[in-house]
């Protein structure tokens, strides 16, 4: 009788390769916040900017990002090089997104639609950068083990570096910008220097990353489409966390606004900050556990409630106070905290599935559409508060002549940074019951087929 074959060993991560990844994450940690945050505000109350066109600023920039992320996925998919195929890419992002970054924030003494179209522009070159170092830092998980729970693992450690970028950037910028131009200028070239090292750190921290595959480059960008379109799962994964990221984009804009025009205290920007990215820094092990627990699907589903909940809470902070208003968007924390893993845990499951069910590594294509994306949809939520500033009658001003806003406008900042984020986590929770792929089907080597991931009977508690 024949013995049947052992199981192939799980490729481990080294552990100074894990902190060495993580760290990368710093930069997308800082990148997606302080824009998120203080770009809309900052043309609004600093640079006298309409809030439709602050808002429009915001967001069309990142338009660009659905042509240059998947191209970046592309190239890097292709690059032969010593020092890999990811890593060329995040040097030359290293190189360029702190100089740019910079820029956007310290410019010129402009006011008005100058103002908006300087930002634009540097903005512009500053999403650009950002793609050279996001979309391979996004496809070096699945390259670098095909172990399903080794790379929520490995994923925990980005996350923790997810939450310090999160939390200093959140709480320090808006503390150094203050509301003066000058505040600004000085916030820009800080976290310009804590992007290059923080991407610098990430690029020699990979050198010795394992590789248990090499990607394979589509031949164009339709064809990159193309293949997304064919993978359902990674479809319905994209859809839930556009709905998310549309929800973080809403609720991080309005941020500035909820602190100083509900709770009337402008700096509570910092300390809500502070209670929406703490538990990142202390619930991932918790999330890893409840994702082996009940898999990914039923703790992802699990963190979009306590995020919708927590900003559903929010709309009575207005009769509760300051205290009850940073209660909830602790509860809203808790909750991001899982949605931030999952996310990506999920991702690289989607691709590594596409592998074993296509026979083609294509980490760079879906990174690239992912990225690009997320980086819009995120974007669409400061154009979509902007717009509704606008709307309620929002008045713009400068750091040296504040304005009273009307009630309309304090009653649409309250309901934009709650409902909104509430109802979008909503749609992102339907959309979950959707994603089907388990660990059991990628340990079965993807036995539903090619261009059906996930079309199983869906996780069983426990897997």
């Amino acid at each position: 009788m024949i013995s049947p074959a052992p199981p192939p060993a799980v490729v481990t991560v080294p552990r100074g390769v894990r902190i060495g990844y993580g760290v990368g994450s710093i930069c997308t940690a800082t990148f997606s916040t302080v824009p998120g945050l203080l770009l809309l505000f900052y043309m609004t109350n600093v640079l006298a900017v309409p809030a439709w066109l602050a808002g429009v600023v915001a967001f069309l920039p990142k338009l660009w990002d659905v042509i240059i992320n998947p191209w970046v996925g592309q190239r890097s998919d292709r690059t032969v090089s010593r020092l890999g195929a990811r890593r060329p890419w995040m040097l030359l992002g290293a190189l360029t997104l702190p100089v740019t970054f910079a820029l956007t924030f310290a410019g010129p003494p402009l006011t008005g639609v100058p103002a908006a179209l300087y930002v634009a522009f540097c903005y512009f070159l500053t999403a650009t950068a950002y793609a050279f170092y996001e979309v391979p830092y996004k496809a070096m998980p699945a390259e670098m083990t095909d172990d399903y729970h080794e790379r929520s693992s490995l994923l925990q450690w980005k996350m923790v570096f997810v939450g310090l970028g999160i939390l200093l950037s959140g709480a320090a910028a808006p503390a150094v910008a203050g509301t003066e131009v000058s505040g600004y200028r000085l916030m820009g070239i800080l976290i310009g220097a804590v992007l290059l090292v923080s991407m610098l750190a990430s690029f020699f921290g990979t050198a010795r990353a394992p590789m248990v595959a090499r990607a394979e480059a589509e031949p164009s960008i339709r064809a990159q489409f193309a293949a997304a379109r064919s993978n359902r799962m990674f479809l319905v994964l994209l859809g839930l966390s556009c709905a998310q990221m549309l929800a973080a984009g809403i609720m991080l804009a309005g941020a500035p606004y909820y602190a100083t025009y509900v709770l009337a205290e402008p700096g509570a920007t910092t300390t809500l900050f502070v209670c929406l990215v703490g538990p990142l820094l202390v619930t991932m092990p918790l999330w890893v556990w409840l994702s082996k627990r009940y898999d990914k699907r039923g703790a992802m589903i699990l963190s979009s409630a306590l995020f919708a909940a927590g900003a559903l809470g929010m709309i009575l902070s207005g009769l509760f106070g300051p205290v009850y208003a940073h209660a909830c968007v602790l509860v809203v924390g808790v909750g991001y905290a899982g949605l931030q893993l999952l996310q990506f845990s999920m991702l690289s499951d989607v691709i590594v599935h596409d592998a074993l069910t296509t026979g083609k590594r294509r980490a760079g294509v879906f990174t690239g559409l992912w990225t690009a994306a997320e980086t819009v949809v995120f974007a669409f939520g400061a154009l979509v508060f902007g717009w509704l500033l606008g709307a309620a009658g929002f008045v713009e001003s400068d750091a040296a002549t504040p304005v009273a806003q009307p009630g309309s406008v304090v009653t649409a900042v309250l309901y934009g940074a709650t409902l909104l984020p509430a109802v979008a986590v909503g749609v992102g929770i339907l959309l979950t019951t959707r994603y089907t792929l388990t660990a059991a089907q990628l340990r079965a080597g993807g036995a539903d087929g090619a261009g059906d991931a996930g079309a199983g009977d869906g996780p069983a508690p426990g897997r």
